[in-house]
């Protein structure tokens, strides 16, 4: 068995313009598409009705562009897009993270569009239009918001992390992460909840957040933002000497990283 070759900085490069420009164009039909009275709609369930028909036809408007430019590449997208790779490139799409935020009219929320080959994550692009922010990463390459560099904070003792979290829509999960932190709050400076995992992330990357966790997330709510926020000095994985995974995922500096992650396995963040 031989090693796998390293991919290409050509091929980098052309993955994170490709993910760029179909970040960029789901963006733009995203914010100019939503109706201004979305968030009174007549009733709970046109309203998310018409959130979802925004998310399949962004992920239906990222996926057409990637199959034309790059027919042999996999996709696996939240809104059910499946494709088998015969190129060695997945690529992994959320076309609106933050779903909710994107109901109710608040700006963070996101697209999230990752490209991996033979596993490992080379791109990841993670587009606010309603924070004008684009935040972008290669692999080996560092993490830049707009065109500007992101790089996490210093690490800070525990007590004085800033630490951002999420919670499932199952009553039993959050009934669980609910406790996780009640117990974890006096212990840190304070919790955000934000809404948006892939933002989160990002927001670890660019100094904004002293560290970011949750449960239950899946490969399209994070592939993008782990990259960006490894690329800007942070630790991501999930129980002690695990990966990230659905299980549990977290973002935090060398130093306040393994703190926080021996805290919450402590805490059992990692089950219900």
């Amino acid at each position: 068995m031989t090693d796998q070759p390293e991919p290409s900085e050509r091929l980098k490069a052309e993955l994170l313009d490709l993910a760029l420009e179909a970040a960029t164009r789901a963006g733009t039909f995203l914010r100019e598409g939503r109706p201004d009275d979305l968030g009174v709609a007549a009733t709970k369930s046109s309203a998310i009705d018409v959130v979802t028909e925004m998310d399949i036809a962004a992920e239906k408007l990222i996926t057409g562009l990637l199959t034309d430019r790059r027919p042999d590449d996999g996709l696996l997208g939240e809104e059910g897009a499946s494709v088998e790779s015969r190129s060695g490139v997945e690529w992994v799409i959320d076309p609106i993270d933050g779903t909710v935020n994107y109901l109710y009219g608040l700006p963070s929320w996101a697209i999230s569009i990752a490209a991996r080959k033979d596993g490992e994550t080379l791109v990841g692009v993670v587009h606010a239009p309603m924070r004008e922010e684009m935040f972008r990463a290669v692999l080996g390459g560092g993490a830049f918001l707009n065109d500007r560099p992101a790089h996490v904070r210093p690490a800070p003792e525990l007590g004085l992390a800033l630490v951002s979290t999420g919670f499932g829509y199952l009553t039993e999960r959050k009934v669980q992460q609910a406790e996780v932190a009640r117990r974890l709050i006096p212990e840190v400076r304070d919790i955000r909840r934000g809404g948006s995992a892939a933002i989160d992330l990002c927001d670890v990357a660019a100094g904004r957040l002293d560290a970011y966790y949750e449960r239950g997330l899946n490969p399209w709510d994070y592939a993008a933002g782990d990259l960006i926020a490894r690329e800007a000095g942070a630790l991501t994985g999930g129980r002690p000497g695990e990966p990230i995974s659905p299980a549990l995922t977290i973002a935090a500096p060398p130093g306040l990283f393994e703190r926080l992650q021996a805290r919450l396995d402590d805490l059992g963040a990692w089950h219900d």
